[in-house]
């Protein structure tokens, strides 16, 4: 049986492709797709979410969740480096992708419509977060029992070792609202992070692309033909990277996928203050634990097996 699945994100381009992926996955049963402010502000989460599901055009069509917010960039503004995914990404989030949407007529908000699924299939459903933990946290508030209900939650986000992205001891989603990811990550439930230290190990050559490419022809690969140039571009011009990392395909693979990754429970907690160290995630690691684990961290990754998944998803959707 399919995994019921929400997902929460804030797309970008990686996230784009990581829904795209999710809605064709026939081992995924996407229920929906909420949008949160993050490296896009929270109405153009919502477009861009909308305009991903409407050009894949899936079979099975999930819920939107919108988010209301007219606040730019969650995270802007505390730091030099906060830019980065505006680069990769583009100022609208999809790179140069241009297109319309028709207004939703009955619109739901993001945080009540994951409450709504998630009581409606109590312990069944997954939630996977691809962006700040905002949301989430405005569902443990609104409703208590929320995480309880969640079958897993499964982040995208945070760093053990590799140092972070968006400054150099933290990672953008968690950056981006410290103290959000801090009440969550600390709740008790079913929780596992996919850090930066595994998730960016997965790199898409233009010469994989493009052989992928070359072998389908359909929505999903369509829509990568639209997203991904720009992102080989911006990888290329500001990281000096010549590929994409799908750190947010690593994440969805770690619930489609699990037998390509490996995971230890950890203790985990956040730094919400530090001018340097703000949105850094802290591991005790220490020989003699001093804290209680809390959360099941991923630890290791079969990269090719997720670049392999990827090439899977795109040929069967041209099939």
């Amino acid at each position: 049986m399919a995994q019921k699945l929400i997902i929460d994100a804030d797309p970008g381009i990686g996230d784009a492709l990581a829904i795209a992926m999710a809605m064709l996955d026939p081992e995924l049963d996407v229920l929906a797709v909420t949008g949160t402010a993050g490296c896009v502000s929270g109405p153009d989460a919502t477009r861009n979410i909308q305009a991903i599901v409407e050009f894949i055009d899936p079979p099975k069509w999930p819920r939107l969740g919108t988010a209301e917010s007219e606040v730019g960039r969650a995270g802007q503004g505390h730091a030099r480096d906060v830019s980065l995914p505006v680069l990769l990404n583009g100022e609208g989030g999809l790179g140069d992708f241009e297109f319309n949407v028709a207004e939703l007529h009955h619109p739901h908000n993001s945080t009540r419509l994951m409450i709504d699924i998630v009581r409606s299939h109590p312990n069944e459903v997954t939630l996977l977060t691809l962006g700040p933990l905002t949301n989430v946290e405005l569902a443990m508030e609104r409703a208590p029992d929320f995480l309880g209900l969640v079958n897993r939650l499964v982040c995208m986000g945070g760093a053990i070792g590799c140092g972070g992205d968006v400054t150099a001891a933290a990672e953008f989603n968690i950056f981006a609202n410290p103290t959000a990811a801090r009440n969550v990550l600390l709740a008790p439930a079913t929780k596992t992070l996919v850090p930066l230290d595994v998730s960016r190990q997965v790199v898409l050559t233009f010469s994989h692309f493009d052989r992928m490419q070359s072998q389908s022809a359909s929505s999903l690969s369509r829509l990568l033909a639209r997203l991904l140039p720009f992102a080989f571009r911006s990888y290329h011009e500001h990281l000096g990277i010549e590929g994409i990392r799908l750190n947010e395909l690593a994440a969805l693979a770690a619930i489609s996928q699990q037998r390509l990754f490996e995971c230890e429970p950890v203790a985990i907690d956040v730094e919400v203050q530090g001018d340097l160290t703000r949105g850094m995630t802290v591991f005790d690691r220490r020989g003699v634990a001093q804290w209680q684990t809390n959360i099941e961290v991923v630890s290791d990754i079969d990269s090719q097996g997720v670049l392999d998944y990827l090439t899977r998803t795109v040929r069967r959707a041209a099939a």
